[in-house]
């Protein structure tokens, strides 16, 4: 974890009070904090730093819902690398959602927020776009193997061909991704530990169907953001689940209560301060969708079309 992250952290248990987290060193090399732990003076909880990696999980997560983790499943953490970086090794069947996305951000000066960030290639490509980016997801293991990109620019992994039959792969970094503007962090997207008014450009993709408090993050990602000069991608498949939230948590797919009706017109609402939601206004500038895909084994891809906003003020 960068050093220089330290004075922007918040205890996540504490929220919406906005308690500063103690730094105890144990290891350091450079800027880069290995081992110690973030204190908070006014709930107690200590969040472990392991291996330069900051646990900023709430004392209350998981809330609700599918059991996170499956994302620490080898299985799954292999299929997300495939996704995010097949198509860096030019592989035929790779998706090129992530350079699509990607041409949707400006450049912003200061930081960036991937929030919901996997096993980290959007970070990768919002390096470009600001000063620093902080990459964050509640899976330990996606966040894992972000940061050994992120150190070592290749990472070596086994993938299903399928059964029980596997193959070698190599994801090697381009020279051009400037990883040393990189972070990657722990935490839940529910309660992000960082400042209001921190982050000039946020993205948040495939994220909001997943999590049991799809309102809660949007409103997460207002505070943390820029008041003015900021941007935010949001982009997601709507694939509504009660295994994952509560059916009056979702944004959209049902006939009743706030969110009937679509989600995308119910998110363009929000963001646009048309409802009843206590959010700073944004300035809707584009919408599309872009193609997204996931592998689960040489014969089996799943195909999701990603319905993006890209919203600004």
């Amino acid at each position: 974890m960068k050093a220089t992250l330290t004075d922007l952290l918040i205890c996540p248990t504490c929220l919406p009070k906005e308690i500063a987290l103690a730094c105890d060193i144990m290891e350091k090399d450079g800027e880069d904090i290995l081992s110690g732990a973030l204190l908070c003076g006014q709930c107690g909880t200590e969040y472990p730093v392991q291996d330069g990696i900051a646990y900023l999980l709430p004392r209350s997560f998981p809330k609700y819902g599918q059991d996170s983790s499956k994302y620490e499943s080898p299985f799954l953490v292999s299929a997300y690398l495939w996704s995010h970086y097949a198509d860096l090794s030019e592989d035929m069947d790779a998706n090129t959602a992530y350079g699509e996305w990607a041409k949707l951000l400006d450049y912003y000066p200061g930081l960036s927020l991937d929030a919901g960030c996997a096993v980290g290639r959007f970070a990768f490509e919002m390096s470009d776009r600001s000063e620093f980016v902080v990459g964050i997801d509640n899976s330990q293991a996606f966040i894992r193997e972000a940061r050994r990109l992120m150190t070592h620019h290749e990472l070596r992994f086994s993938q299903t061909i399928e059964g029980k039959l596997v193959e070698n792969r190599v994801i090697e970094l381009p020279n051009a991704w400037r990883t040393n503007r990189i972070d990657f962090l722990v935490g839940d997207v529910q309660s992000i530990p960082f400042r209001s008014n921190s982050f000039s450009s946020i993205a948040s993709l495939n994220l909001v169907d997943k999590i049991p408090g799809p309102l809660a993050h949007l409103k997460e990602v207002d505070r943390v953001a820029l008041e003015e000069k900021v941007q935010f991608l949001f982009s997601d498949p709507f694939s509504w689940s009660s295994e994952i939230a509560r059916e009056e948590e979702w944004l959209g797919g049902t006939n009743k209560g706030p969110y009937s009706g679509r989600a995308w017109d119910n998110i363009i609402k929000i963001l646009s301060r048309r409802g009843p939601e206590d959010l700073l206004p944004w300035q809707i500038e584009k919408q599309g969708h872009v193609w997204w895909k996931i592998r689960n084994h040489q014969n089996h891809f799943e195909h999701i079309r990603s319905c993006f906003i890209k919203a600004r003020r």
